[in-house]
């Protein structure tokens, strides 16, 4: 197509109207995409706590999805070929709409299928305890201390694969390897003791800013070698939506291929 086609074509464009439709949802669906990053950044920084977040994101949802059917509809009339302008507008409003209420509706989803609990760990029997970290648990509303038979039951029937890892390295070579592996995770190192075989840690969550606490135990065994046990706590909710699980799992893994 020459130049003066291009001219012609753009100012055929330029004469049509521009869909309502598609820019009103474009702005609904990044409104509501703003206001759920929002949600948690808000809750990160204190500025309220994360019940207010979760409030907030719920509504950056129902935003949302007025937003993606507004833009599905201004996509519809805007689309290439029809004399309205704002494809483009209603493309991208699918997007963010989808992405402001598909991420809280993901969670929903995941929350329906796990247990309500917080407090994941290898060894449901003599779960590690904390030590340095409860001072920083002073005001958390979930207790360091474990849940007991009921919750042991709750995450054998959820989390079946979790379980204390047996290896033959030293437990010096493990708990160095472990450090190692809790820092490369990007966790808070809160102490680490290698004679007791201890480490602690917290993590933070990106979105939301919650801080889990992790314990990791190392014991020696009676062939040179050593067993760890991993457990890890949220301090606020009761449900942590698996994070606890993964977070252990995704240890584990790490942790076995620096040692393999």
């Amino acid at each position: 197509m020459d130049t003066a086609r291009i001219k012609e074509a753009a100012a055929t464009g330029s004469k049509y109207p521009m869909s309502r439709m598609a820019v009103t949802g474009f702005l609904l669906s990044s409104i509501a995409l703003a206001t759920a990053i929002g949600a948690g950044t808000g809750t990160r920084f204190g500025y309220w706590d994360f019940r207010q977040g979760f409030k907030i994101l719920n509504w950056a949802a129902y935003i949302g999805v007025a937003g993606t059917a507004l833009s599905l509809g201004g996509a519809i009339f805007a689309r290439p070929g029809r004399k309205r302008r704002g494809f483009l507008f209603a493309t991208f409003g699918i997007a963010l709409g989808a992405l402001s209420f598909g991420v809280p509706g993901n969670w929903y989803r995941i929350a329906k299928t796990v247990p309500l609990i917080h407090d994941v760990t290898t060894d449901t029997e003599n779960p590690p305890r904390f030590v340095s970290i409860l001072p920083l648990r002073r005001d958390a509303p979930n207790s360091a201390e474990y849940g007991g038979p009921e919750i042991a039951a709750k995450q054998h029937a959820a989390y079946p694969d979790l379980r204390t890892l047996e290896t033959g390295i030293s437990p010096a070579m493990a708990y160095d390897h472990a450090h190692a592996t809790a820092r490369g995770m990007g966790w808070r190192i809160v102490d680490g003791n290698p004679v007791e075989g201890r480490i602690e840690a917290t993590a933070t969550t990106r979105w939301f800013g919650f801080k889990d606490d992790i314990v990791i135990r190392i014991l020696p065994t009676s062939n040179d070698g050593c067993r760890l046990d991993l457990r890890s706590v949220s301090r606020v909710g009761k449900s942590d939506v698996g994070t606890n699980a993964n977070r252990i799992r995704a240890f584990l893994k790490k942790f076995n291929e620096s040692i393999a």
